[in-house]
């Protein structure tokens, strides 16, 4: 039973783009691991920008966000 968990930023992520990953991750699971899409858990947070770091700085403010 696979459980994934996506981490990305709060931006305008669309539904389309979340399914897309959704769908893509269990696809991926099923064609490398022979795992079953109906026992793969996938959670995608969404994590604010002022809360997500990289190289020292928030994103917020290396970048408009949310």
């Amino acid at each position: 039973m696979p459980y994934v968990n996506i981490r990305i930023t709060k931006e305008e992520t669309t539904k389309e783009q979340k399914q897309a990953l959704v769908s893509g991750v269990t696809k991926l699971l099923e064609e490398v691991l022979g795992k079953n899409p109906k026992t793969t858990f996938v959670i995608i947070d969404e994590v604010p920008c002022d809360n997500w770091a990289i190289e020292g700085e928030l994103v917020s403010d290396k970048r408009a966000c949310d």
